[in-house]
C-alpha cells in the first residue's frame, strides 16, 4: 500500500496530493482565536464533511465546486485505513485564491467591534444606531488575507482586495475581485434563507475559491460548517446582545471566560461542544449525524 503525507496541514484540515487530485481531510481538532486547541472534538470531522457534501451539493446552480467524492472505494488504498473514515473529500486541484471571502448578514464579532469605533466594516460604511447581533440592511463582502498557522487574518477592503489578487494575476484582479464577491454574495443568500426555514440564523460564513486548469471560478475548501460560520437558533433570536450558539463560538466564549485555560477544554465543554455541532446538523439536513 502506497503511503501519504501531506504536503499542507492547516489549523483543522490535512490536504494529500493523489496525483490526479487531493484529498482533505477534516480532523477533529478545533482551533479558536488562530490557535490549535489541545483537545480533540470527537466525530467533528466527519460532521464537517458530511456538512460541508450537504452545501456543495445545495449550491451547484450558482457555481461549481471542487467535490470529487467523499466515498472511501473512490480513493486510493491509504484513506481507506481507520482516520480517514467519513471524514475526507476527494477533491479537483484548484489554484486557489489568496482571500478567505467573508460575507456578513448580521453585525457580530470583529464586524461589531469595528462598527462601534468606527461605524464601518472593512471599509463599508453602515448605518447609525445597529444594535449588537441585529440583521443588516443587506449582507456585505469583508475579505480577508489568508494568515499561516498562529498568526492573524487581516481584513481588507474590496479594493486592497483587488490589489492582493491583482499581485498573484496581473489584471485579472478586479474581475476576479467581483467575481467571488458576487459569488459569495449569491451563495450566503440561497444558505441563508434555506438555513433560516429550518430555524438556524447564518450570522456570518466563509468560503473560498479557485480557479481550475481552465481558469473558471470553482468553489473549494469548506462550506457553512460551524467551524467557517457563526450558526445561531432562530428561536429565542433577540438583537442588542450577543447570541446562544450552535458553532464553535461556544468554545470561544469559554476560552474568553478562562483566559488561563492554555487551549486546554475540560470534558464538559467537548461533550457540550459535539453536541452542538450534531443539533446543528440534523436541523439543517434533517439526518442524524451518527
Amino acid at each position: 500500500m502506497k503511503e501519504y503525507k501531506p504536503y499542507k496541514s492547516g489549523k483543522v484540515r490535512e490536504v494529500y496530493d493523489v496525483g490526479d487530485s487531493i484529498i482533505m481531510v477534516a480532523t477533529d481538532r478545533i482551533s479558536a482565536f488562530d490557535h490549535i486547541l489541545k483537545n480533540r472534538i470527537t466525530n467533528k470531522g466527519a460532521i464537517l464533511t458530511k456538512m460541508s457534501k450537504f452545501w456543495f451539493d445545495f449550491t451547484k446552480d450558482i457555481l461549481p465546486n471542487h467535490l470529487l467524492s467523499v466515498e472511501a472505494e473512490d480513493m486510493p488504498e491509504f484513506f481507506r485505513q481507520e482516520g480517514f473514515s467519513g471524514n475526507s473529500m476527494k477533491c479537483r486541484k484548484l489554484t486557489m485564491l489568496p482571500l478567505e471571502c467573508i460575507v456578513r448578514g448580521y453585525i457580530t464579532g470583529s464586524g461589531w467591534e469595528s462598527y462601534k469605533k468606527t461605524g464601518m466594516v472593512c471599509g463599508i460604511s453602515l448605518p447609525a444606531g445597529l444594535q449588537e447581533s441585529e440583521k443588516l440592511p443587506e449582507p456585505i463582502f469583508t475579505p480577508s488575507t489568508k494568515a499561516e498557522p498562529g498568526e492573524h487574518d487581516e481584513n481588507v477592503s474590496f479594493e486592497e482586495s483587488v490589489s492582493c489578487l491583482e499581485k498573484q494575476f496581473p489584471r485579472k484582479g478586479r474581475e476576479y475581485a467581483e467575481k467571488i464577491r458576487d459569488y459569495t454574495l449569491a451563495l450566503y443568500k440561497k444558505c441563508a434563507d434555506y438555513a433560516l426555514s429550518r430555524g438556524i440564523i447564518i450570522a456570518d460564513t466563509k468560503f473560498e475559491f479557485g480557479l481550475d486548469e481552465d481558469g473558471n471560478i470553482i468553489l473549494g475548501d469548506e462550506m457553512l460548517t460551524p467551524d467557517s460560520s457563526r450558526f445561531w437558533p432562530l428561536e429565542g433570536y433577540k438583537p442588542g446582545q450577543s447570541q446562544p450558539s450552535y458553532d464553535k463560538q461556544f468554545v470561544r466564549d469559554w476560552l474568553k471566560a478562562n483566559p488561563d485555560s492554555d487551549y486546554l477544554l475540560p470534558e464538559d465543554i467537548i461533550q457540550k461542544t459535539v453536541a452542538k455541532y450534531e443539533e446543528a446538523y440534523t436541523l439543517l439536513t434533517g439526518e442524524k449525524a451518527g
